[in-house]
């Protein structure tokens, strides 16, 4: 009966470490399947990041290049006006000096 007692104690013991093994090995999947789906979503939350920024930046340039454009415009019309002036005080100097 005493030998008995001592197997079930044994066998409890052994139950007991079995079990934690395992759960042991089930907190380290968990763990892993954690740190493995942080790293998907950082890495996609760094995907969207870089494209919004790309798409951004693409926005940027091309409302540069649009006002750039309507500028250079300008800048040309405003070349033609004064060169303009600048015609007519000279046939109204030439004129005058004739």
């Amino acid at each position: 009966m005493d030998n008995s007692w001592i197997q079930k104690q044994r066998a409890c013991r052994e139950l007991s470490q079995r079990k934690r093994v395992t759960d042991k090995k089930v907190v380290v999947v968990v763990v892993v399947v954690v740190v493995v789906v942080v790293v998907v979503v950082v890495v996609v939350v760094v995907v969207v990041v870089v494209v919004v920024a790309a798409a951004v930046v693409a926005v940027v340039v091309v409302v540069v290049v649009e006002v750039v454009e309507e500028v250079v415009v300008v800048v040309v019309v405003v070349e033609v006006v004064l060169l303009v002036v600048v015609v007519v005080v000279e046939v109204v100097v030439v004129v005058e000096v004739v």
